[in-house]
């Protein structure tokens, strides 16, 4: 099977345009495999258990506020969208997983009998969804920007408390990225801190995660384009082993938090839009 087929006709995101500075991605939320490369991986991997589960239900809110947002369909094990697309690493000397991931948050291989993908095939699952992906962002932001003088880009992610792989014990519930200060103003920053360890939940600022790909990419404030990462615990709002539930009293509890934050985020953005 040539590296073409290796993809499907699935679309590799949906998007929803909003009417304020504001646009939530969620790159890891996707379930979808195209059966060329579920046919390769392993029982455990076909799980996807490393997907950002229920983040639209999670952030639902937020296109009452008026948020533009961008979703992914495809798992991560197809093409991770928050990676460079040379797959260079975003954090050198530590353990992560690649572009076209080979393994499992746990280490354990994603694809049977060492069917890895190689050099063409990654270059078509770039090509026909990473690419994509990415020029809906930049569209996006840049339309925001025209249309407001300022754009926010609130990256959205979770993952499970503990993972020896990536980190030493139980990750605070609440990790703000913002690429050790280049990808947005420091004034935000501190507030959304602020917020959230008034919240109870403990939170941290720019700590095992800074923020990827497409907060370092596309956070420019000197260009009126403020990105911030959020990498939220996934026990602060479901089940973190199979079936992964989405425990909805739980996530009542840290959702007012998540609000104000992205509200404040999204007053931030309408301040400087005023400036200009």
């Amino acid at each position: 099977m040539t590296a073409a087929l290796q993809t499907d006709d699935h679309p590799a995101f949906t998007f929803h345009q909003g009417s304020a500075p504001l646009l939530v991605s969620m790159p890891h939320v996707g379930t979808h495999v195209p059966p060329a490369i579920a046919s390769r991986l392993t029982d455990e991997a076909r799980q996807v258990p490393d997907t950002d589960w229920h983040l639209e239900r999670l952030y639902g809110f937020v296109r009452e506020i008026g948020a533009s947002v961008l979703v992914a369909t495809h798992s991560r094990y197809v093409i991770d969208l928050n990676r460079p697309p040379d797959g260079a690493s975003l954090y050198p000397g530590q353990s992560v997983t690649g572009l076209c991931p080979v393994d499992t948050f746990d280490d354990t291989p994603l694809y049977r009998d060492g069917a890895v993908p190689d050099e063409a095939e990654i270059a078509a699952r770039r090509e026909a969804i990473w690419v994509p992906y990415h020029a809906q962002l930049q569209r996006e932001l840049e339309r925001i920007r025209a249309a407001h003088g300022v754009a926010l880009l609130w990256d959205a992610h979770s993952i499970r408390s503990v993972l020896p792989r990536f980190f030493e014990g139980r990750l605070p519930d609440l990790n703000l990225g913002t690429a050790n200060g280049a990808s947005c103003a420091p004034g935000l920053a501190r507030q959304l801190l602020e917020i959230g360890e008034a919240s109870g939940y403990p939170s941290v600022l720019n700590g095992r995660f800074k923020g990827g790909y497409i907060t370092r990419q596309y956070g420019r404030p000197e260009q009126g384009v403020h990105a911030v990462q959020l990498e939220m615990t996934q026990s602060s709002y479901m089940q973190e082993a199979l079936p992964f539930d989405y425990l909805p009293d739980v996530a009542a509890r840290v959702q007012p938090t998540l609000r104000r934050m992205l509200e404040a985020a999204l007053e931030f953005a309408r301040e400087r839009a005023g400036r200009r």
